[in-house]
Protein backbone atom coordinates (compact mmCIF):
# COMPACT_ATOMS: atom_id res chain seq x y z
CA UNK A 1 0.00 0.00 0.00
CA UNK A 2 2.91 2.32 0.65
CA UNK A 3 3.85 2.02 -3.02
CA UNK A 4 0.38 2.90 -4.33
CA UNK A 5 0.98 6.69 -4.54
CA UNK A 6 4.20 6.08 -6.46
CA UNK A 7 2.44 3.77 -8.90
CA UNK A 8 -0.43 6.22 -9.46
CA UNK A 9 2.08 8.99 -10.15
CA UNK A 10 3.94 6.71 -12.58
CA UNK A 11 0.71 5.87 -14.43
CA UNK A 12 -0.06 9.57 -14.88
CA UNK A 13 3.46 10.20 -16.18
CA UNK A 14 3.18 7.28 -18.59
CA UNK A 15 -0.04 8.63 -20.11
CA UNK A 16 1.60 12.00 -20.78
CA UNK A 17 4.90 10.53 -22.01
CA UNK A 18 3.64 9.57 -25.46
CA UNK A 19 2.17 13.07 -25.91
CA UNK A 20 5.53 14.70 -25.17
CA UNK A 21 7.38 12.26 -27.44
CA UNK A 22 4.96 12.99 -30.28
CA UNK A 23 5.27 16.73 -29.63
CA UNK A 24 9.06 16.62 -29.75
CA UNK A 25 8.99 14.53 -32.93
CA UNK A 26 6.56 16.92 -34.62
CA UNK A 27 8.65 19.91 -33.52
CA UNK A 28 11.79 18.44 -35.07
CA UNK A 29 10.02 17.61 -38.34
CA UNK A 30 8.64 21.14 -38.69
CA UNK A 31 11.87 22.88 -37.71
CA UNK A 32 13.89 20.72 -40.12
CA UNK A 33 11.66 21.80 -43.01
CA UNK A 34 11.77 25.43 -41.85
CA UNK A 35 15.57 25.26 -41.55
CA UNK A 36 15.80 23.79 -45.04
CA UNK A 37 13.60 26.42 -46.69
CA UNK A 38 14.70 29.31 -44.48
CA UNK A 39 18.37 28.46 -44.98
CA UNK A 40 17.91 28.50 -48.75
CA UNK A 41 16.10 31.85 -48.72
CA UNK A 42 18.64 33.44 -46.36
CA UNK A 43 21.54 32.08 -48.41
CA UNK A 44 19.99 33.68 -51.51
CA UNK A 45 19.68 36.99 -49.65
CA UNK A 46 23.33 36.83 -48.60
CA UNK A 47 24.50 35.90 -52.09
CA UNK A 48 22.31 38.14 -54.26
CA UNK A 49 21.00 40.79 -51.83
CA UNK A 50 17.32 39.99 -52.41
CA UNK A 51 14.58 37.75 -51.05
CA UNK A 52 12.93 37.53 -54.50
CA UNK A 53 14.20 34.12 -55.63
CA UNK A 54 14.55 33.30 -59.31
CA UNK A 55 12.44 30.46 -60.71
CA UNK A 56 15.25 27.86 -60.67
CA UNK A 57 15.96 28.55 -56.99
CA UNK A 58 12.27 28.39 -56.05
CA UNK A 59 11.91 25.05 -57.82
CA UNK A 60 15.00 23.72 -56.08
CA UNK A 61 13.64 24.71 -52.65
CA UNK A 62 10.30 23.04 -53.40
CA UNK A 63 11.99 19.84 -54.52
CA UNK A 64 14.24 19.91 -51.46
CA UNK A 65 11.16 19.69 -49.23
CA UNK A 66 9.99 16.59 -51.11
CA UNK A 67 13.45 15.01 -50.86
CA UNK A 68 13.59 15.84 -47.14
CA UNK A 69 10.22 14.21 -46.50
CA UNK A 70 11.48 11.05 -48.19
CA UNK A 71 15.07 10.87 -46.89
CA UNK A 72 14.78 12.28 -43.38
CA UNK A 73 11.43 10.71 -42.48
CA UNK A 74 12.30 7.25 -43.80
CA UNK A 75 15.65 7.14 -42.00
CA UNK A 76 14.31 6.72 -38.43
CA UNK A 77 15.81 10.13 -37.64
CA UNK A 78 12.72 11.11 -35.67
CA UNK A 79 12.40 7.99 -33.55
CA UNK A 80 12.68 8.40 -29.81
CA UNK A 81 16.30 8.98 -28.71
CA UNK A 82 15.52 8.13 -25.10
CA UNK A 83 18.75 6.98 -23.49
CA UNK A 84 20.93 7.56 -26.57
CA UNK A 85 23.82 10.03 -26.62
CA UNK A 86 23.78 13.40 -28.38
CA UNK A 87 27.04 12.89 -30.40
CA UNK A 88 25.62 9.81 -32.14
CA UNK A 89 22.43 11.67 -33.04
CA UNK A 90 24.29 14.70 -34.40
CA UNK A 91 26.58 12.47 -36.46
CA UNK A 92 23.50 10.91 -38.04
CA UNK A 93 22.00 14.36 -38.68
CA UNK A 94 25.15 15.52 -40.50
CA UNK A 95 25.27 12.33 -42.59
CA UNK A 96 21.62 12.55 -43.64
CA UNK A 97 21.83 16.30 -44.30
CA UNK A 98 24.83 15.69 -46.55
CA UNK A 99 23.00 12.86 -48.30
CA UNK A 100 19.99 15.13 -48.82
CA UNK A 101 22.09 17.81 -50.48
CA UNK A 102 23.95 15.22 -52.54
CA UNK A 103 20.61 14.02 -53.92
CA UNK A 104 19.58 17.62 -54.59
CA UNK A 105 22.77 18.32 -56.53
CA UNK A 106 22.28 15.18 -58.63
CA UNK A 107 18.66 16.11 -59.31
CA UNK A 108 19.58 19.66 -60.30
CA UNK A 109 22.27 18.29 -62.61
CA UNK A 110 19.82 15.90 -64.27
CA UNK A 111 17.30 18.68 -64.95
CA UNK A 112 20.16 20.90 -66.15
CA UNK A 113 19.71 23.56 -63.48
CA UNK A 114 22.87 23.04 -61.43
CA UNK A 115 25.21 24.53 -64.04
CA UNK A 116 23.44 27.88 -63.99
CA UNK A 117 23.12 28.16 -60.21
CA UNK A 118 25.53 29.76 -57.76
CA UNK A 119 27.93 27.31 -56.07
CA UNK A 120 28.31 29.80 -53.22
CA UNK A 121 24.54 29.68 -52.70
CA UNK A 122 24.58 25.89 -52.47
CA UNK A 123 27.41 25.89 -49.91
CA UNK A 124 25.86 28.70 -47.85
CA UNK A 125 22.47 26.98 -47.93
CA UNK A 126 24.03 23.71 -46.76
CA UNK A 127 25.91 25.40 -43.90
CA UNK A 128 23.09 27.64 -42.67
CA UNK A 129 20.52 24.86 -42.77
CA UNK A 130 22.76 22.36 -41.01
CA UNK A 131 23.65 24.88 -38.29
CA UNK A 132 19.95 25.58 -37.71
CA UNK A 133 19.01 21.89 -37.59
CA UNK A 134 21.78 21.10 -35.10
CA UNK A 135 20.95 24.13 -32.92
CA UNK A 136 17.27 23.22 -32.73
CA UNK A 137 18.07 19.60 -31.90
CA UNK A 138 20.41 20.59 -29.10
CA UNK A 139 17.79 22.98 -27.69
CA UNK A 140 14.93 20.47 -27.97
CA UNK A 141 17.01 17.72 -26.45
CA UNK A 142 18.13 19.96 -23.58
CA UNK A 143 14.50 20.90 -22.90
CA UNK A 144 13.37 17.28 -23.00
CA UNK A 145 16.15 16.17 -20.68
CA UNK A 146 15.32 18.88 -18.14
CA UNK A 147 11.64 17.91 -18.22
CA UNK A 148 12.46 14.24 -17.83
CA UNK A 149 14.78 14.98 -14.92
CA UNK A 150 11.75 16.62 -13.26
CA UNK A 151 9.54 13.60 -13.84
CA UNK A 152 7.82 14.67 -17.07
CA UNK A 153 7.77 12.41 -20.15
CA UNK A 154 8.80 9.33 -18.19
CA UNK A 155 8.55 5.69 -19.28
CA UNK A 156 7.70 3.29 -16.49
CA UNK A 157 9.70 0.09 -16.33
CA UNK A 158 10.13 -3.04 -14.27
CA UNK A 159 13.20 -5.26 -14.12
CA UNK A 160 13.11 -9.06 -14.20
CA UNK A 161 16.01 -10.32 -12.13
CA UNK A 162 17.78 -8.99 -9.08
CA UNK A 163 21.43 -9.82 -9.73
CA UNK A 164 24.48 -7.63 -10.14
CA UNK A 165 23.64 -6.70 -13.73
CA UNK A 166 20.10 -5.70 -12.74
CA UNK A 167 21.58 -3.46 -10.08
CA UNK A 168 23.87 -1.93 -12.71
CA UNK A 169 20.91 -1.20 -15.01
CA UNK A 170 18.77 0.36 -12.29
CA UNK A 171 21.70 2.42 -11.05
CA UNK A 172 22.32 3.76 -14.56
CA UNK A 173 18.69 4.88 -14.92
CA UNK A 174 18.75 6.59 -11.54
CA UNK A 175 22.04 8.33 -12.29
CA UNK A 176 20.72 9.56 -15.66
CA UNK A 177 17.16 10.81 -15.09
CA UNK A 178 17.29 12.60 -18.46
CA UNK A 179 16.90 9.18 -20.09
CA UNK A 180 13.28 9.32 -18.91
CA UNK A 181 13.02 5.74 -17.62
CA UNK A 182 11.50 5.32 -14.15
CA UNK A 183 12.00 1.87 -12.60
CA UNK A 184 9.06 0.87 -10.40
CA UNK A 185 10.78 -2.20 -9.00
CA UNK A 186 11.92 -5.70 -9.86
CA UNK A 187 10.62 -9.26 -9.97
CA UNK A 188 12.59 -12.13 -8.54
CA UNK A 189 13.43 -15.16 -10.68
CA UNK A 190 13.62 -18.59 -9.01
CA UNK A 191 17.03 -19.46 -7.57
CA UNK A 192 18.46 -16.08 -8.57
CA UNK A 193 20.76 -13.86 -6.55
CA UNK A 194 19.22 -10.79 -4.97
CA UNK A 195 21.57 -7.83 -4.96
CA UNK A 196 19.04 -5.18 -5.93
CA UNK A 197 18.26 -3.29 -2.73
CA UNK A 198 17.83 0.13 -4.38
CA UNK A 199 14.35 -0.70 -5.73
CA UNK A 200 11.45 -2.61 -4.16
CA UNK A 201 10.88 -6.27 -4.95
CA UNK A 202 7.42 -6.53 -6.51
CA UNK A 203 7.07 -10.29 -6.20
CA UNK A 204 7.84 -13.49 -8.07
CA UNK A 205 7.62 -13.95 -11.84
CA UNK A 206 4.05 -15.26 -11.63
CA UNK A 207 2.90 -11.81 -10.49
CA UNK A 208 4.56 -10.02 -13.43
CA UNK A 209 1.75 -10.12 -16.08
CA UNK A 210 -0.92 -8.79 -13.73
CA UNK A 211 1.32 -6.00 -12.47
CA UNK A 212 2.29 -4.93 -15.99
CA UNK A 213 -1.37 -4.81 -17.02
CA UNK A 214 -2.67 -3.12 -13.87
CA UNK A 215 -0.03 -0.41 -13.69
CA UNK A 216 0.32 0.16 -17.44
CA UNK A 217 4.03 -0.55 -17.44
CA UNK A 218 5.75 0.71 -20.60
CA UNK A 219 8.88 -1.44 -20.55
CA UNK A 220 9.96 -4.78 -19.12
CA UNK A 221 13.71 -5.23 -18.84
CA UNK A 222 14.83 -8.86 -18.64
CA UNK A 223 18.19 -9.04 -16.87
CA UNK A 224 18.75 -12.76 -16.41
CA UNK A 225 21.85 -14.90 -17.09
CA UNK A 226 22.10 -16.50 -20.53
CA UNK A 227 21.69 -19.95 -18.98
CA UNK A 228 18.19 -19.05 -17.74
CA UNK A 229 16.57 -19.64 -21.14
CA UNK A 230 13.56 -21.42 -19.65
CA UNK A 231 12.80 -18.44 -17.39
CA UNK A 232 13.25 -15.99 -20.27
CA UNK A 233 10.88 -18.02 -22.43
CA UNK A 234 8.41 -18.12 -19.52
CA UNK A 235 8.48 -14.30 -19.23
CA UNK A 236 7.90 -13.86 -22.96
CA UNK A 237 5.01 -16.31 -22.92
CA UNK A 238 3.46 -14.71 -19.84
CA UNK A 239 3.57 -11.28 -21.52
CA UNK A 240 2.33 -12.44 -24.93
CA UNK A 241 -0.88 -10.41 -24.53
CA UNK A 242 0.87 -7.30 -23.19
CA UNK A 243 1.68 -4.25 -25.30
CA UNK A 244 4.66 -3.32 -23.11
CA UNK A 245 8.07 -3.14 -24.77
CA UNK A 246 10.22 -6.08 -23.73
CA UNK A 247 13.99 -5.56 -23.67
CA UNK A 248 16.68 -8.04 -22.76
CA UNK A 249 20.09 -7.12 -21.41
CA UNK A 250 22.41 -10.08 -22.17
CA UNK A 251 25.09 -10.84 -19.61
CA UNK A 252 27.97 -9.47 -21.70
CA UNK A 253 29.39 -6.87 -19.33
CA UNK A 254 32.60 -8.79 -18.70
CA UNK A 255 33.40 -9.33 -22.37
CA UNK A 256 35.58 -7.20 -24.65
CA UNK A 257 33.16 -6.24 -27.44
CA UNK A 258 33.86 -4.66 -30.83
CA UNK A 259 31.16 -3.43 -33.21
CA UNK A 260 28.61 -5.66 -31.48
CA UNK A 261 25.12 -5.97 -32.91
CA UNK A 262 22.19 -8.34 -33.30
CA UNK A 263 21.24 -9.80 -36.67
CA UNK A 264 19.58 -12.79 -38.26
CA UNK A 265 21.63 -15.41 -40.10
CA UNK A 266 19.74 -18.20 -41.89
CA UNK A 267 16.70 -17.32 -39.81
CA UNK A 268 18.59 -17.59 -36.52
CA UNK A 269 19.12 -14.67 -34.11
CA UNK A 270 22.84 -14.00 -33.73
CA UNK A 271 24.68 -11.61 -31.43
CA UNK A 272 27.87 -10.28 -32.99
CA UNK A 273 30.39 -9.94 -30.18
CA UNK A 274 33.26 -8.92 -32.44
CA UNK A 275 32.99 -8.13 -36.12
CA UNK A 276 34.71 -6.03 -38.74
CA UNK A 277 33.23 -2.53 -38.38
CA UNK A 278 33.56 -1.59 -42.05
CA UNK A 279 31.71 -3.89 -44.40
CA UNK A 280 29.35 -3.26 -47.27
CA UNK A 281 28.40 0.38 -47.77
CA UNK A 282 30.73 1.65 -45.04
CA UNK A 283 33.73 -0.10 -46.61
CA UNK A 284 32.85 1.23 -50.07
CA UNK A 285 32.33 4.75 -48.72
CA UNK A 286 35.71 4.79 -46.99
CA UNK A 287 37.43 3.36 -50.07
CA UNK A 288 35.99 6.14 -52.24
CA UNK A 289 37.01 8.73 -49.63
CA UNK A 290 40.57 7.37 -49.56
CA UNK A 291 41.04 7.26 -53.34
CA UNK A 292 39.57 10.70 -53.99
CA UNK A 293 41.53 12.44 -51.22
CA UNK A 294 44.76 10.61 -52.08
CA UNK A 295 44.50 11.66 -55.75
CA UNK A 296 43.79 15.25 -54.80
CA UNK A 297 46.61 15.41 -52.24
CA UNK A 298 49.17 13.80 -54.57
CA UNK A 299 48.30 16.30 -57.30
CA UNK A 300 48.98 19.09 -54.82
CA UNK A 301 52.17 17.76 -53.22
CA UNK A 302 54.07 16.07 -56.06
CA UNK A 303 56.50 19.01 -56.44
CA UNK A 304 57.25 18.80 -52.71
CA UNK A 305 57.75 15.03 -52.93
CA UNK A 306 60.15 15.49 -55.85
CA UNK A 307 62.17 18.04 -53.86
CA UNK A 308 62.28 15.71 -50.84
CA UNK A 309 63.41 12.80 -53.01
CA UNK A 310 66.32 14.89 -54.30
CA UNK A 311 67.17 15.94 -50.73
CA UNK A 312 67.20 12.32 -49.53
CA UNK A 313 69.48 11.29 -52.39
CA UNK A 314 71.91 14.11 -51.65
CA UNK A 315 71.90 13.57 -47.85
CA UNK A 316 73.44 10.08 -47.86
CA UNK A 317 74.04 7.09 -50.15
CA UNK A 318 71.15 4.71 -50.55
CA UNK A 319 67.63 4.44 -51.98
CA UNK A 320 65.11 7.28 -51.80
CA UNK A 321 62.35 5.11 -50.34
CA UNK A 322 62.46 2.95 -47.23
CA UNK A 323 60.23 -0.12 -47.58
CA UNK A 324 59.13 -2.05 -44.52
CA UNK A 325 56.73 -4.93 -43.89
CA UNK A 326 53.79 -4.02 -41.70
CA UNK A 327 50.55 -5.73 -40.79
CA UNK A 328 47.56 -4.48 -42.78
CA UNK A 329 43.86 -5.32 -42.78
CA UNK A 330 43.06 -8.73 -41.27
CA UNK A 331 46.69 -9.08 -40.20
CA UNK A 332 48.06 -9.57 -43.72
CA UNK A 333 51.58 -8.31 -44.36
CA UNK A 334 51.84 -5.23 -46.57
CA UNK A 335 54.76 -3.13 -47.77
CA UNK A 336 54.68 0.45 -46.49
CA UNK A 337 56.74 3.22 -48.07
CA UNK A 338 58.51 6.16 -46.48
CA UNK A 339 61.20 8.57 -47.53
CA UNK A 340 64.45 7.16 -46.14
CA UNK A 341 65.50 9.19 -43.11
CA UNK A 342 68.42 7.07 -41.82
CA UNK A 343 71.80 5.95 -43.01
CA UNK A 344 71.57 2.52 -44.63
CA UNK A 345 72.07 -0.14 -41.94
CA UNK A 346 71.08 -3.72 -41.15
CA UNK A 347 68.65 -4.67 -38.38
CA UNK A 348 69.18 -7.83 -36.39
CA UNK A 349 67.02 -10.64 -37.70
CA UNK A 350 63.47 -10.46 -36.37
CA UNK A 351 63.97 -7.18 -34.53
CA UNK A 352 63.09 -3.56 -35.26
CA UNK A 353 64.59 -0.73 -33.25
CA UNK A 354 62.28 2.28 -32.93
CA UNK A 355 63.72 5.70 -33.66
CA UNK A 356 64.58 7.64 -30.52
CA UNK A 357 65.35 11.28 -29.83
CA UNK A 358 68.83 12.22 -31.18
CA UNK A 359 69.08 8.79 -32.88
CA UNK A 360 72.57 8.46 -34.38
CA UNK A 361 71.19 6.54 -37.37
CA UNK A 362 69.25 9.60 -38.60
CA UNK A 363 70.68 11.84 -41.28
CA UNK A 364 70.38 15.57 -40.66
CA UNK A 365 67.83 15.88 -43.48
CA UNK A 366 66.10 12.70 -42.28
CA UNK A 367 65.71 14.11 -38.77
CA UNK A 368 63.90 17.10 -40.27
CA UNK A 369 61.63 14.82 -42.31
CA UNK A 370 60.69 12.73 -39.27
CA UNK A 371 60.16 15.76 -37.05
CA UNK A 372 57.68 17.19 -39.58
CA UNK A 373 56.29 13.76 -40.65
CA UNK A 374 57.16 14.58 -44.27
CA UNK A 375 58.86 11.18 -44.51
CA UNK A 376 55.38 9.60 -44.59
CA UNK A 377 54.15 11.37 -47.75
CA UNK A 378 54.81 8.31 -50.01
CA UNK A 379 52.12 6.49 -48.06
CA UNK A 380 49.53 8.39 -50.10
CA UNK A 381 50.72 6.15 -52.95
CA UNK A 382 50.09 3.16 -50.64
CA UNK A 383 46.54 4.48 -50.24
CA UNK A 384 46.04 4.50 -54.02
CA UNK A 385 47.41 0.94 -54.11
CA UNK A 386 44.71 -0.09 -51.63
CA UNK A 387 47.15 -1.10 -48.90
CA UNK A 388 46.36 1.77 -46.52
CA UNK A 389 43.74 4.38 -45.66
CA UNK A 390 44.34 8.06 -45.04
CA UNK A 391 42.81 7.71 -41.56
CA UNK A 392 43.17 4.58 -39.46
CA UNK A 393 45.38 2.92 -36.86
CA UNK A 394 49.06 3.50 -37.64
CA UNK A 395 50.77 0.38 -39.02
CA UNK A 396 53.32 -1.11 -36.65
CA UNK A 397 56.31 -3.16 -37.70
CA UNK A 398 55.64 -6.91 -37.78
CA UNK A 399 58.24 -7.45 -35.05
CA UNK A 400 56.40 -4.97 -32.80
CA UNK A 401 53.13 -6.82 -33.30
CA UNK A 402 54.76 -10.08 -32.28
CA UNK A 403 56.14 -8.34 -29.19
CA UNK A 404 52.97 -6.57 -28.02
CA UNK A 405 50.13 -8.88 -29.07
CA UNK A 406 50.65 -10.99 -25.94
CA UNK A 407 51.12 -7.99 -23.63
CA UNK A 408 48.30 -5.65 -24.68
CA UNK A 409 44.65 -6.74 -24.51
CA UNK A 410 42.90 -6.75 -27.92
CA UNK A 411 46.07 -5.58 -29.66
CA UNK A 412 45.30 -7.33 -32.96
CA UNK A 413 41.72 -6.01 -33.12
CA UNK A 414 43.14 -2.81 -34.64
CA UNK A 415 43.87 -4.81 -37.79
CA UNK A 416 40.20 -5.26 -38.63
CA UNK A 417 40.55 -2.21 -40.91
CA UNK A 418 43.32 -0.84 -43.11
CA UNK A 419 46.10 1.05 -41.34
CA UNK A 420 46.20 4.81 -41.83
CA UNK A 421 48.64 7.65 -42.42
CA UNK A 422 47.15 9.42 -39.42
CA UNK A 423 44.69 8.33 -36.77
CA UNK A 424 42.72 9.09 -33.62
CA UNK A 425 45.67 8.10 -31.42
CA UNK A 426 48.04 10.41 -33.29
CA UNK A 427 45.88 13.54 -33.03
CA UNK A 428 45.49 12.80 -29.32
CA UNK A 429 49.22 13.06 -28.71
CA UNK A 430 50.36 9.45 -29.17
CA UNK A 431 52.76 9.88 -32.06
CA UNK A 432 56.27 8.58 -32.38
CA UNK A 433 57.99 6.17 -30.04
CA UNK A 434 55.95 3.81 -27.85
CA UNK A 435 58.68 2.60 -25.53
CA UNK A 436 56.46 1.19 -22.76
CA UNK A 437 53.53 -1.21 -22.58
CA UNK A 438 51.42 1.55 -20.99
CA UNK A 439 51.96 3.86 -23.97
CA UNK A 440 51.11 1.08 -26.40
CA UNK A 441 48.00 0.15 -24.39
CA UNK A 442 46.80 3.74 -24.52
CA UNK A 443 47.40 3.88 -28.28
CA UNK A 444 45.44 0.65 -28.80
CA UNK A 445 42.61 2.00 -26.64
CA UNK A 446 42.31 5.05 -28.91
CA UNK A 447 42.58 2.91 -32.06
CA UNK A 448 39.68 0.75 -30.89
CA UNK A 449 37.68 3.88 -30.04
CA UNK A 450 38.10 4.93 -33.67
CA UNK A 451 36.91 1.53 -34.90
CA UNK A 452 33.81 1.70 -32.71
CA UNK A 453 32.86 5.26 -33.66
CA UNK A 454 33.98 5.55 -37.28
CA UNK A 455 32.19 8.01 -39.54
CA UNK A 456 33.14 10.27 -42.44
CA UNK A 457 32.75 13.21 -40.09
CA UNK A 458 35.27 11.69 -37.66
CA UNK A 459 37.70 11.08 -40.54
CA UNK A 460 37.44 14.70 -41.64
CA UNK A 461 37.93 15.88 -38.06
CA UNK A 462 41.12 13.80 -37.74
CA UNK A 463 42.43 15.07 -41.07
CA UNK A 464 41.82 18.70 -40.07
CA UNK A 465 43.44 18.17 -36.65
CA UNK A 466 46.43 16.53 -38.32
CA UNK A 467 46.88 19.46 -40.69
CA UNK A 468 46.60 21.98 -37.85
CA UNK A 469 48.61 20.26 -35.13
CA UNK A 470 49.80 16.85 -36.14
CA UNK A 471 52.74 17.36 -38.47
CA UNK A 472 55.28 18.56 -35.92
CA UNK A 473 54.37 16.95 -32.62
CA UNK A 474 56.83 16.83 -29.76
CA UNK A 475 57.02 13.02 -29.96
CA UNK A 476 57.87 12.98 -33.67
CA UNK A 477 61.54 12.11 -34.16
Amino acid sequence: MLLAPIWREAETAARSASKFTALFGLTLRLTDILALVGGGVLAYRLRFGSFALELAYRQTLLCSVLFALIILTSSSLYRSWRGRGLPAELTRVVSLWTMLFGCMVMYSTLVQQFGGMSRAWWLTWYGLGLAAVISVRVAVRHTAERLRARGVDQRTAVVVGGGANARRIVGAFKAQPWAGIHVLGWFAAPNSHRYLDESPCLGELDALPAFVETHRVDQVWIVLPMRAQDQIAHVLDALRHSTADIKMVPDLFGLQLLNHSVEQVAGMPVINLRSTPMNGNAYLLKAVEDRLLACLILLLIWPLMLAIAIGVKLSSPGPVLFRQSRHGRNGQEIEVWKFRSMHVHDEHAGSVTQATRDDARLTRFGAFLRRTSLDELPQFINVLQGRMSIVGPRPHAVAHNQQYMEQVVDYMQRHRIKPGITGWAQVNGLRGETDTVDKMSRRIELDLHYLQHWSLLLDLRIIVQTVLTGFAGRNAY
